[in-house]
C-alpha cells in the first residue's frame, strides 16, 4: 500500500484515467490539454484491474474513475481502488447521474462526482485542481498539528492545581500569560478561572468538572471558550485528573491549558470549505442537501409547515463563457448569488448546486402560489442589467418548482424533481417556470430507459442503415444516395431517427453511432460501385452530428474509414447542418478545411432554418444546399414557399454549389423542381429508404426513377 504525497507544487498534476472508453479517454486528454498545456500528464487504463499497480507504485496525484468498467459496476471500483491509496484524491467521472451514488461516493472519500456531458476543459481541469489542492491544504494541517503537538510537550503549558479542601487554585504564569495576564493580576479563587469562560460553554464545562469529580470518568477533558485580558475569544484545551482519598472522596484536581485557538479556526475553516462553494460562498450541493433533510424532518413533525425547492439555471451561460470569457462568466456567477442573498428570506436557503445551477429551499411557503411568486420574482432580478467590468451582461434563468408532499422519503427526491421540472421549463421560451407534477417523472424514467437501452444497442450494434435514393431532377438517374440510420430494437421494433437520436446526442452516444454509420455506409457504397459501375459512381451522403466535431482527431479518423473501405473521398458527401457548425465553429473550420482539401464533399443540410447568410456560405466552402424539406412541402402555385425554394436554387447557380432539394413527395413538387432546373432531389416520390437488399434489386432492375 502507498501513501505518496502529491508531487510538488507548480509541477504538472499526474492523473490516473481509469476509462474502458477510448474515445473518451481522447476526449478527457484533450479538454485538460487545451484547459493548460503541459500543466496535467494523463495515464490511461480500460480496466480497474490495470489501475492497480500504478496506484500501488505510486506516482499519481488524482484519480479520474469512470463507475463502467468491464471488471468493475458502480462504486465497487471504488471500493477496491481507493484503500490502495487513500491519500490519493479520487473523482467519479461518469454519465451516470445519480444523486444518491454521488452522495454515498462522496460518504467514502471521493473528493468530487462529475457527469461526464456536464463538465467542459474549465470546469474538469478546476474540479482537478480543487481536489489535488484540498488534498495538500489537509496534509499540510495535519503535519501541522502533529508539530504543534510536538511544541506544546516540549514547552510547558499552563498549569492550575485546585485543591478542594481550601477551595484555593494555583494558576502558572504560563497559564496567566495564556490569557494575556501577568503574574500578580490573576487571585487564587476558582472562579478567576470559570468567570473568564465563555458564557455559551460554561454549563458544559461545569459539567464535565461535576462528572468526572463524582468519578463517572477516568480523567477530565473539556474544549470550551475563554475571554483574554482584551475580550479576545480564545479556545483552549483543559485537562486534568483528581487526586482521592482512600474513601475515592476528590479533595484535588491538577491539570493544564493549552492553546488551540489555532487548531480550532483550521477546522471551521476546513468545515465551511467543505460545505460552502469556493467561488460564490454559497451553501454547496451537501449543505443544500442537509438543509433539505432538516426541512423534510421539520414538515414531518408539523404537516402544516408548507416548503418548497427551487433549482435553476442560467439561459445561453454558455454562450457568455464563450463570448466573454470564463472569468466575466466566474464573476456573473458572484453577482447571481449575491442578488439572490439579499433577496431571500434568512430562513431560506440559497446554494449553488454546480457550474451555473442553484437551488432555493423556501421554508413556510403559502403553497404553490407562493412559489412561483418567489420564481417570478427571481426572473425579475436576474433579468436586470449586469454591469461587470466595462460589459453589461444579460440573462435568464429556467426554473423548475418541487413542493414537499407526503411521497417524498429523502431529500434527494425533492431535488430529482425540482430538477426534472427545470428540465421542462428549458424546452420553452427563456425565462420559463414549471412546478413538476407525475407526468414529467413517468417521462424521465422513460428517457432513462431510452438511454439505457442506447447503450447497450452501441454495444450489441443493434443499428442497421437505410438508403434514400438522390437522383437528378432532368433525367431521374439515381446518383448516390442518403444514408440513414435505424435501431432494431428487440422490444419495440425498427426504431426511427427521430425516437431515439435526441436521447443519443444528449448523452453523447450520437459520436460512437456516427462512427459506426460512417463506416457502414462507405463500405457499402465501395461494393456498389465495384457491383454497378456509373458514370460518376454513386456517391454516399451523410449526417454528421455537431459532436463529432469535438472527437480528437476527427479528420484524420474519417479519412481512415475511407482508406479502409477503398471508397474514393469524392464519393462521400458530409452533411452538416449550419446550427452544429457554429456550435463548434473553431473545431469545425480546422476539420472541414482538412476534409475539403481530401477530396470530400460538403453539403448544408437543412438549409434556411439556420443561419443561412452569404457570410458563412463563403466561410466555410460548401459543395451543396440541400433545402429543407419544409420549403419544398411549402411550394403552392405562385405562392411565397414556390418563391423561396426557386431563390435558394438560383442563389445555388450564383455561388456554383449544387442544390439538392429534400422532402419531395408529389409529381406537382417533382414538376416545380424540374421547371426551376433544380439539379438534385430525394424523396417519397422517388423512393422511400431502402435497406441494401432492395437497394440492389432497385439498380439491378433500374438506374433511372423517373418515367
Amino acid at each position: 500500500m502507498t501513501t505518496e504525497r502529491p508531487n510538488a507544487p507548480g509541477s504538472a498534476i499526474r492523473v490516473l484515467l481509469v476509462e474502458d472508453s477510448a474515445a473518451e479517454a481522447d476526449l478527457v486528454r484533450d479538454m485538460l490539454g487545451r484547459e493548460g498545456a503541459g500543466s496535467f500528464t494523463v495515464t490511461h487504463v480500460q480496466r480497474l484491474a490495470l489501475a492497480v499497480p500504478h496506484l500501488r507504485a505510486g506516482g499519481v496525484d488524482l484519480v479520474l474513475l469512470d463507475l463502467n468498467l468491464p471488471d468493475s459496476v458502480g462504486l465497487s471500483g471504488f471500493e477496491e481502488l481507493h484503500p490502495i491509496a487513500p491519500a490519493t484524491p479520487f473523482i467519479i467521472l461518469t454519465n451516470v447521474q445519480n444523486e444518491s451514488v454521488a452522495a454515498r461516493a462522496v460518504r467514502m472519500g471521493a473528493q468530487d462526482y462529475l457527469i461526464k456531458r456536464e463538465v467542459n476543459e474549465r470546469t474538469l481541469a478546476r474540479a482537478i485542481r480543487y481536489s489535488v489542492e484540498r488534498q495538500r491544504a489537509e496534509e499540510a494541517l495535519r503535519a501541522s498539528e502533529e508539530r504543534y503537538a510536538l511544541a506544546v510537550n516540549g514547552a510547558n503549558d499552563g498549569l492550575w492545581d485546585w485543591n478542594l479542601s481550601r477551595d484555593t487554585v494555583y494558576f502558572s504564569p504560563r497559564w496567566k500569560a495564556i490569557l494575556g495576564y501577568g503574574e500578580a493580576e490573576v487571585g487564587d479563587r476558582v472562579n478567576e478561572w470559570l468567570d473568564r469562560v465563555h458564557p455559551e460553554d460554561l454549563e458544559r464545562l461545569r459539567a464535565a468538572l461535576s462528572e468526572h469529580l463524582e468519578g463517572r470518568t477516568p480523567h477530565f477533558e473539556c474544549e470550551h471558550r475563554v475571554l483574554n485580558r482584551t475580550g479576545e475569544v480564545r479556545w483552549v484545551l483543559t485537562r486534568g485528573l483528581a487526586v482521592r482519598d482512600a474513601a475515592g472522596v476528590a479533595y484535588r484536581l491538577a491539570g493544564s491549558l493549552s492553546d488551540i485557538t489555532a487548531r480550532k479556526l483550521a477546522e471551521e475553516q476546513l468545515l465551511h470549505d467543505a460545505f460552502h462553494d469556493a467561488l460564490t460562498g454559497l451553501a454547496n450541493r451537501a449543505l443544500f442537501l442537509d438543509r433539505l433533510e432538516q426541512t423534510l424532518r421539520q414538515h414531518r413533525r408539523d404537516p402544516e409547515r408548507v416548503f418548497g425547492v427551487l433549482f435553476f439555471d442560467l439561459d445561453r451561460f454558455k454562450n457568455i463563457n464563450d463570448s466573454l470569457g470564463h472569468s466575466v462568466g466566474d464573476q456573473l456567477l458572484v453577482e447571481v448569488a449575491r442578488r439572490l442573498e439579499r433577496f431571500l428570506r434568512p430562513g431560506d436557503t440559497v446554494a449553488r448546486l454546480g457550474g451555473d445551477e442553484f437551488g432555493v429551499i423556501l421554508t413556510d411557503i403559502a403553497g404553490v402560489a407562493g412559489a412561483t411568486h418567489v420564481a417570478e420574482r427571481i426572473h425579475e432580478l436576474l433579468g436586470q442589467v449586469f454591469v461587470i467590468g466595462d460589459q453589461e451582461v444579460f440573462t435568464s434563468a429556467s426554473i423548475g418548482v418541487a413542493m414537499v408532499s407526503e411521497k417524498y422519503e429523502r431529500p434527494e427526491e425533492l431535488l430529482r424533481d425540482a430538477d426534472l421540472a427545470m428540465y421542462r421549463a428549458k424546452q420553452g421560451s427563456a425565462g420559463c417556470c414549471e412546478v413538476f407534477d407525475s407526468n414529467m417523472y413517468e417521462s424521465a424514467v422513460a428517457l432513462l430507459k431510452l438511454e439505457t437501452d442506447l447503450r447497450r444497442a452501441v454495444e450489441r450494434e443493434e443499428f442497421m442503415v437505410h438508403y434514400q435514393p438522390i437522383v437528378a431532377v432532368d433525367d431521374g438517374r439515381i446518383l448516390g444516395f442518403e444514408a440513414l440510420v435505424r435501431w432494431r430494437h428487440p422490444e419495440r421494433g425498427l426504431v426511427l431517427p427521430d425516437q431515439f437520436i435526441p436521447a443519443a446526442e444528449e448523452t453523447g452516444l450520437v459520436v460512437p453511432i456516427g462512427w459506426w454509420v460512417l463506416r457502414t455506409a462507405c463500405r457499402q457504397t465501395h461494393e456498389w460501385q465495384q457491383m454497378f459501375p456509373l458514370d460518376p459512381p454513386l456517391s454516399i451522403s451523410v449526417n454528421i452530428s455537431g459532436k463529432l466535431f469535438l472527437a480528437p482527431n476527427m479528420s484524420g479518423r474519417l479519412l481512415a474509414i475511407l482508406e479502409e473501405s477503398r471508397l474514393p473521398p469524392e464519393s462521400l458527401r458530409l452533411e452538416i447542418t449550419e446550427s452544429a457548425i457554429m456550435d463548434h465553429r473553431d473545431a469545425a473550420v480546422a476539420e472541414l478545411t482538412r476534409l475539403r482539401a481530401a477530396g470530400v464533399k460538403l453539403h448544408i443540410d437543412d438549409f434556411g432554418t439556420g443561419y443561412s447568410s452569404l457570410t458563412y456560405l463563403q466561410r466555410f466552402s460548401y459543395d451543396s444546399l440541400k433545402i429543407d424539406r419544409s420549403f419544398v412541402s411549402g411550394m403552392r402555385q405562385e405562392e411565397e414557399g414556390t418563391e423561396l425554394v426557386r431563390a435558394i436554387v438560383a442563389l445555388g447557380k450564383m455561388l456554383n454549389m449544387n442544390v439538392i432539394a429534400e422532402g419531395v413527395e408529389t409529381p406537382e413538387q417533382y414538376r416545380w423542381l424540374l421547371a426551376m432546373e433544380c439539379p438534385e432531389a430525394q424523396g417519397f416520390w422517388f423512393s422511400k429508404p431502402l435497406d441494401r437488399t432492395a437497394v440492389a434489386r432497385l439498380l439491378q432492375a433500374r438506374p433511372t426513377l423517373v418515367n
